[in-house]
Order: C-alpha cells, then structure tokens, then sequence
C-alpha cells in the first residue's frame, strides 16, 4: 500500500525547508555585503549535498520543483504554534534572496524519502534563526500537515539524537494515514555560517539506524566540502585543501 504522496512529500519537504533557517527569513538587504561576500555561494552549498551515490543503490534524485508546493495550501500545519509559524510563514514565501540548495532523494517506490535544505547567513542572523528553529522543534509535541487533500495526518514529535553531537537538535514525528504508518525524522545543524535542515521520512517502518546513517552521511558531507565543523558558531578562516577531512 503507498502513502499519498502529496501528505508523503509535504510533511518531509514542509518540515526540512521551514527550517532550513536563512531562505524561510533573510532578505538580502538585512545582511551587511561584507558578510555576503564572505558566505558560500549556491554552488558550493550544492556541492555539500548528499547525492543518490551517497546515500547506496535504490536511490533516486528528485528535482526540488517536482515536490508538491507547500504553497498550494496557504495554511499547511496546525498544532505547534511556533514550528507552524514558520512552515507557514515558508508556505506563503515565493524565494529567497540568501545562498541556498535543496536536494531530495527517494528510495525505491519513494520509500524511505530524504531531503536536505543547506542556506548560508551571517553568523549572528544565523545564531538567531538557528535558536528560533531549535526552539519550535524542541517544543513541538504533536503537529497535523494537510497537503490541500481531505486527508491530513498528525504527528506525534518525540526529541532524539540523530549525529554525534546530543546538542543538535532533532525529532522523531510518528503518525498515521488510512491505516498507514509514517514516520519522519527531522534534525538541523549549524557549521559556522551554514545552516543544514535534514528530513527522513518512510511508509510502514521505524528506521531511526537508517535516519541516524543518512543524517552522520550528511554532516560529514559538509563537514568536508565547506571545510567547519558541526557546531561550530564562527565563520571559517579558510577551505578545505583537496583530500582533507575536517
């Protein structure tokens, strides 16, 4: 049996691209250029992506724009006041003026679903937004998504531990849809300037070991291509040289 895929996508998408930090909140214009010029371009940040190759055989990339659009629904989530706000406040928004990148990554059947949402800011916007998010996730306890069908399904949000540090925070969301087990896991992450949203969501299992692999995949990932740590508060001084792993 297959989960509609317009709830499957939204929770997932909705869920990793709110807090995704500097796209759902940053104009371009509340960042001073020298900060600018200082934070990694779109590319770059594409380049810390996790890929279908990292991720093993089955797997598939989804372009971005193909992902049903939050917007299609001008009031997506309810439950959970301030993570609502923001999925919605992102819902409502049509782009974003900061570096950004977005990649989705289907298994077999569009089961289990990845995404990862990577946006770069200066570091005391990002300190702020990154405490904002954190905040929303870590009092969220039960969430419903309505992807503008009859059909909505509510979460219950649990706090785990996806990576190596205990202090990033994450959540697990287990519902039910027509019968139908979902389970999401959601986990952000800052590394100096970058903020890092990861979504991992499946139909009928519970794979915190599978979600957990995937998320420690993605934080070595831009560990490595960006050249900061996990963590980490302050801008990079200077980038990985080719073959260093940080």
């Amino acid at each position: 049996m297959t989960c509609p895929r317009p709830i499957h996508a939204l929770a997932a998408a909705a869920a990793a691209v709110a807090v995704a930090l500097g796209p759902a909140t940053l104009p371009a214009s509340a960042a001073p250029a020298q900060d600018a010029q200082q934070l990694p371009s779109a590319d770059q940040l594409k380049s810390a992506l996790l890929t279908a190759a990292d991720l093993g055989p089955g797997y598939t990339e989804i372009p971005v724009t193909q992902s049903p659009s939050p917007g299609a629904n001008p009031t997506p989530v309810t439950g959970c006041a301030a993570l609502s706000a923001l999925i919605n406040m992102r819902a409502t928004q049509t782009g974003t003026d900061v570096p950004h990148a977005a990649v989705e990554l289907d298994g077999p059947d569009g089961n289990p679903m990845t995404t990862q949402v990577l946006a770069a800011e200066a570091p005391d916007r990002l300190t702020a937004d990154f405490n904002t998010a954190a905040d929303a996730l870590k009092t969220c306890h039960s969430i419903t998504f309505n992807g503008g069908t009859d059909d909505e399904v509510t979460f219950t949000v649990t706090p785990v531990t996806l990576g190596d540090r205990k202090d990033a925070p994450a959540v697990h969301l287990d519902g039910t849809l027509a019968g139908v087990q979902l389970n999401g896991y959601v986990g952000i992450e800052r590394f100096g300037t970058v903020a890092m949203a990861f979504g991992f969501f499946e139909r009928q299992a519970t794979s915190e070991q599978a979600a957990s692999m995937q998320y420690r995949t993605a934080v070595a990932k831009v560990e490595r291509t960006l050249g900061s740590q996990a963590g980490s508060t302050t801008t990079p001084t200077a980038a990985p040289t080719e073959g260093q792993r940080v």
